[in-house]
């Protein structure tokens, strides 16, 4: 398992109990769910990976068990790896898809290979 399942059943809960519409794609050794053809919320091994926006960035990483996103050795701003005693209950959980929903509108797409 690459990343965890049941992490990845409960946004897809929580994305549906929105009615958000989603397209959910293996990427980076884990699971990504694509909203509006944008990469939103993610799963790499048992964290979440959150594209939660500039504007709310340092706040977060103040949050317990939030922590930079971090592949290449330098911090993509606007994403977060939150850990998973972090989402642990549903309502936190809930809590980091909004950051990323309301984040998503003003989110760049990645140019499209042709």
């Amino acid at each position: 398992m690459a990343y965890d399942e049941f992490l990845a059943e409960r946004i897809v809960k929580i994305l549906n109990d929105k009615r958000v519409n989603f397209e959910a794609k293996k990427m980076m050794g884990g699971l990504t769910y694509m909203v509006d053809g944008k990469m939103c919320i993610g799963i790499v091994k048992n964290n979440l990976m959150a594209r939660i926006g500039p504007d709310v960035y340092e706040d977060a990483l103040k949050l317990d068990g939030c922590n930079e996103m971090d592949f290449t050795g330098r911090p993509m701003k606007g994403w977060v790896f939150v850990e998973p005693i972090s989402v642990d209950m549903d309502e936190d959980l809930e809590y980091w898809i909004q950051l990323c929903l309301d984040n998503n509108p003003f989110a760049r797409s990645s140019k499209k290979k042709k």
